[in-house]
């Protein structure tokens, strides 16, 4: 039991990093171009130097929803965590951890929404390039929305013992 909560414990705090990582880096798509390869994130279109994300005003509002949802499955993700964490010593023994659970499966709905919106919405229009592809910001994202599901399934099916 010591080893599955371990293990339960060290894919959370990955997910937790990879939620960071996908949602600071600028590589959700990337393309080529004349001066190189170009990337875009949530925040920035990256060549050699960092600019402005180009958005037309009728992707405004997706886009703006996509950064606030992967925000909010960070923090749902972190409260999770430390929810956990406080769990794990005050909870008497035989008891679920439901409300982490429950967390945890907010922050792999805010994930899903995220990227769907960021796939039906941005998926292969890339400004100023050529034979654009997803970038490992959109996998890693993909790979949280994963190991969040599965994480909030075994905390409402675990049992402190």
């Amino acid at each position: 039991m010591l080893v599955l909560l371990a293990g339960i414990f060290v894919v959370h705090i990955a997910t937790v990093i990879m939620l960071f990582v996908s949602t600071i880096a600028n590589v959700w798509m990337v393309g080529s171009s004349n001066i190189g390869t170009i990337s875009t994130g949530l925040w920035l279109l990256c060549n050699k130097t960092c600019t402005q994300l180009p958005v037309s005003s009728q992707d405004e509002a997706s886009l703006k929803a996509v950064q606030a949802f992967m925000i909010l499955s960070i923090i749902f993700s972190v409260v999770a965590l430390v929810l956990f964490i406080i769990q794990l010593f005050t909870l008497e023994k035989g008891k679920r951890f439901y409300m982490t659970g429950a967390i945890m499966l907010v922050c792999w709905m805010c994930i899903l929404i995220a990227v769907s919106i960021y796939t039906a919405r941005f998926t292969g229009t890339m400004v100023y390039s050529t034979n654009p592809h997803h970038g490992y910001c959109f996998i890693l994202a993909w790979i949280c929305f994963s190991f969040s599901f599965i994480i909030g399934i075994l905390y409402l099916v675990l049992r402190k013992k």
